[in-house]
Formats: C-alpha cells, sequence, structure tokens
C-alpha cells in the first residue's frame, strides 16, 4: 500500500508542478491582466474558455478517457501503439471539421452564448476548442506512460508561450478579452504540434474503425455524465454574465483564479490518480487504496481550502486590480468546490474500473439540475441575493448531492470502506477552524492577517489531539522521513563524531 501511495505521489508531485507553476504565473500577471481587461470583458474571457472545455469533452466521446482504460488491459505493446494512433487521429479528425463549422457560424454563436454577436471574440474560442482537445488526447498519451518529465516540459513550454504571448496582445495590442483568448489557446495549439513530433510514433490522421468501436463503446456512456459535471462550471459563469451582471461574472472568474492552490492539487490527481487506480489487480487491495486515498486527499485539500477562507480577503487586494475586489465573497466557496470535485474523480474511478460507467449519469444530473435550481434561488435580488457568494455555494451543493448519489451508485460495485469516523472528525475540525476565524477574527487589517496565520495552527493541534494518525502511520512516516534523509534530502541529523570535534 505505502508504494501505490509512494507512486501516486511522484507522478501527482510531476503533474502539480506543471500546474504550479502555470497557476503561479497566472496569479503573477493577473495584477497585469485585470488592469488592461475590465470586469465585463474578464467575465465574457472565463464563460468562453469553459465553454471550450465543456465543447471538448463533446468533441472527445470519451475517447481519451477510454484509450487510458483500455491501456492498462492490453500487454501487447504493438496493439496498444495501434490503439494510441487511432484514437489521436479520431480527435484529431472531430476538433478540426468542428472548429471549421463554429468558424463558419461565429456571429449566431457568441450570440447565442454572451447574449451579443461578437464574431472576432469567438473566433478566439474556435481556435481553443481545437487546441485544448487535442493537447489533451496528447497529454493522455504521456500519462499512460508516466511520462512526467515530458509532461512537465511540454507544461513549462506551454506557460511560457502563454505568458509571451498574451502579455503582448492584452498590454501592447489592447485587445482584452480576445487576447486572453488568443494568448492562452495560441500557446496550446504550438504544443500540440511539437507534441505530435514528440510522440510521432503514436501518431496518425488514419482510424481504425475497429479499435474505435470497443472505446466507443466504453467511453461514449461517459460523456453525458462528464459534460453534465462540467456544465456546472459553465452554468454559474454564463448565469452570473448573461442574467446577472456581467462585472459580477468578472469578479467570480478572478475569484476562480485565486482558488488556484486547491485546482493545482486537484488537477495533479486527475492526472496521476487514474493510471494508479486501474493498475491495481487486486480487488480488495484496490478498495482499501481507495478509501486511504479519500482521506488523505480530503485532508490535504482541506487544509488548503481553510487557509483560503481566512486569508481570501488578503489574497484579492495583493493580486487584483481594486476593482475586482468583491471577489472574495466567493473564494472559500470555489476552492472548496474543487476539492469536492477532486473527491468526486475517486468515485468516477470507481464506475470506469468495474466498466459501469453509465451510473455516473443520474448523479451527474442531479448535482446539475440542484445547481440551477440554487443558482435561481441564491444569486439573484429576487432570491436570496447572495450574488457570487451564491453562485459558489451552488456549486458546492451540487458536488456534495454528486457525492452522496455515487456512494449510492457504486456500493454494490465496489466494496470501498471509507473512513466515515476519521472523514467526519477531520471535516469538523477543518471547518471549525475556518468559520470560528473568519467570524472572529478582524479581516481588514495586518494584526487580522497575523492572527489569522496563527490560527491555521489550530489545525495540526486539533489532528494532534485527536489522534488523527494512527500508530501505524505516524512509524510509517517517520521511516519514509529518514529514508530521505539518508538520501540526503531534509535537515540532517547532526553527526556524534562531528559534535565532538567542534567540542
Amino acid at each position: 500500500m505505502v508504494e501505490y501511495l509512494k507512486r501516486l505521489l511522484r507522478a501527482g508531485a510531476a503533474y502539480q508542478a506543471a500546474e504550479l507553476i502555470a497557476k503561479a504565473i497566472a496569479l503573477i500577471t493577473l495584477p497585469i491582466y485585470t488592469r488592461h481587461v475590465d470586469r465585463a470583458g474578464y467575465g465574457a474571457y472565463q464563460a468562453l474558455f469553459t465553454a471550450v472545455i465543456l465543447a471538448s469533452i463533446l468533441l472527445r466521446a470519451g475517447i481519451g478517457e477510454a484509450f487510458v482504460r483500455f491501456y492498462f488491459n492490453d500487454r501487447d505493446r504493438a496493439r496498444r501503439e495501434r490503439v494510441a494512433r487511432s484514437a489521436t487521429a479520431a480527435v484529431a479528425w472531430s476538433t478540426t471539421l468542428a472548429a471549421l463549422l463554429c468558424a463558419i457560424f461565429a456571429g449566431d454563436l457568441s450570440r447565442l452564448l454572451l447574449g451579443a454577436s461578437r464574431p472576432t471574440l469567438f473566433d478566439a474560442a474556435v481556435l481553443g476548442l481545437w487546441a485544448f482537445t487535442n493537447l489533451e488526447m496528447a497529454y493522455a498519451q504521456l500519462r499512460v506512460d508516466e511520462r512526467a518529465l515530458t509532461y512537465l516540459k511540454a507544461s513549462g513550454a506551454n506557460v511560457a508561450l502563454t505568458v509571451a504571448l498574451t502579455v503582448g496582445l492584452v498590454v501592447f495590442a489592447g485587445q482584452g478579452a480576445r487576447g486572453l483568448l488568443l494568448g492562452n489557446f495560441g500557446a496550446s495549439a504550438l504544443v500540440v504540434l511539437a507534441l505530435w513530433w514528440v510522440l510521432r510514433d503514436r501518431f496518425s490522421l488514419r482510424m481504425r474503425i475497429a479499435d474505435l468501436r470497443p472505446m466507443l463503446a466504453f467511453g461514449l456512456p461517459t460523456v453525458p455524465a462528464d459534460a453534465s459535471v462540467y456544465a456546472l462550471q459553465v452554468a454559474d459563469r454564463l448565469f452570473l454574465y448573461r442574467d446577472y451582471s456581467p462585472a459580477a461574472a468578472g469578479e467570480y472568474s478572478v475569484a476562480l483564479q485565486l482558488a488556484a492552490a486547491v485546482f493545482v492539487i486537484v488537477r495533479g490527481f486527475q492526472y496521476a490518480w487514474p493510471p494508479l487506480a486501474y493498475s491495481v489487480r487486486d480487488e480488495r487491495e484496490a478498495a482499501r487504496l481507495y478509501a486511504l486515498v479519500t482521506t488523505y486527499f480530503t485532508l490535504l485539500t482541506g487544509v488548503v481550502v481553510s487557509a483560503v477562507a481566512l486569508l481570501g480577503r488578503y489574497l484579492v487586494r495583493l493580486l487584483a486590480a481594486p476593482e475586482y475586489g468583491g471577489a472574495y465573497r466567493a473564494l472559500p466557496w470555489l476552492a472548496l468546490a474543487w476539492s469536492l470535485y477532486g473527491l468526486y474523480l475517486v468515485m468516477i474511478t470507481i464506475t470506469a474500473r468495474a466498466r459501469s460507467t453509465a451510473r455516473n449519469l443520474p448523479a451527474a444530473l442531479l448535482g446539475l439540475a440542484l445547481n440551477v435550481g440554487l443558482l435561481f434561488a441564491l444569486v439573484p435580488s429576487s432570491g436570496a441575493h447572495l450574488g457570487i457568494a451564491g453562485a459558489g455555494i451552488a456549486l458546492c451543493g451540487a458536488y456534495i448531492a454528486m457525492l452522496v448519489a455515487m456512494v449510492a451508485l457504486t456500493r454494490s460495485l465496489m466494496p470501498v470502506r471509507f473512513e466515515w469516523a476519521r472523514l467526519s472528525m477531520l471535516i469538523a475540525l477543518l471547518s471549525g477552524v475556518a468559520v470560528s476565524g473568519a467570524l472572529l477574527l478582524p479581516a481588514t487589517s495586518l494584526l487580522g492577517l497575523l492572527l489569522r496565520l496563527l490560527w491555521l495552527a489550530l489545525i495540526p493541534l486539533g489532528l494532534a489531539l485527536t489522534r488523527f494518525f494512527s500508530a501505524g502511520e505516524l512509524a510509517r512516516a517517520r521511516a519514509l522521513w529518514r529514508s530521505w534523509q539518508a538520501r540526503g534530502y531534509g535537515p540532517q541529523p547532526a553527526r556524534a563524531g562531528r559534535s565532538r570535534g567542534r567540542a
């Protein structure tokens, strides 16, 4: 079990490093962009960005997810390479044809999404549809072989190109929201072409129907569920932009950027977890691993969510233009939503492992319906009038409902004994620290910042007092720490001989 966790951490760390670099630079450049793009423009950018990802899920038709699953079912290298080429070709053709059609009808489609005809802005999103979808397929090729270093290089190149293009287009060319889209997706398109060359043994424009048929049979049932899940993130942005306030949609988008600390963890987990989860052959061993990973993931992301909840106002002041100051209202809810989404990914691997992906759809539809209902109930003045905070709460409510439904739907597929006692205690501790600190401590002064940082120390203290970690876990952690020290990592213990010599 420890070896599986080490493997997950190694792969996850590489993917998280890539996301960490990307998000760190995004946060550094956020003050620049928010001073050159108004709130309505930033809201339009995010609405189109998320619409691109939703359309990408539909276009992939589940092929990327099926490829990852089928790769571990076949030990023959030649068949693996052939399946990889067919998957890449299918995605390349579908995205090219879809991009051409979207470009032709750019005016009508932009009016449908944004409420106004903005074909030049929509054209930049069309480029994104092609680039993002093919990039995800290329990344899947790297993930199945756990080529984390190549992934890290590709992601780093993507980040560098994105910053150069986006700053040039937004700051110097004055392209606003269009510059944000072109910079992001233009860089991705260049990286796609480079990865096709790197993976040329697996790249082809020739599809084999015999290879595609089983992948589509596996992947297509996952598309409605995956699309419904991601539609949660499209619904709130479009609702805010079209039906509430474009300026509020811009503030909400900045809050999403600042919730990146949790997103980095979730994205690394999303890429590293499925290959590991599917590679464990023994069902009982897999069930124990799933339960333990759920507990540790909740701990890791929960600590970060608590920190974001307590320090959100300060993050917004530090990293966004004053015009976006209201973004702090949605920030803790969006951080929590990313954490809940990561837990949902654990449940998804259970249905995929059992090849019962059709069970994902009822949970996804439940979450989408609840999200839309909560948006109308919580956001506008005709409801609770919570604005962007209401949108964040609606997203969290949807994910919670989906998790409850997935636990019920997967109970007969895999006997995972989740550590409910530890999870309940952990949630109570983390929420208690976050809520009490937010209510009791100052939120606008340097003293408030220092007190809130100190307040976070209640988390490790609470974990120690409640004996959250078992004796076996602590012993394994000490052994791992000693092995790291032996390899030269971390502070080294003092050597007796050296101490006597100095005396």
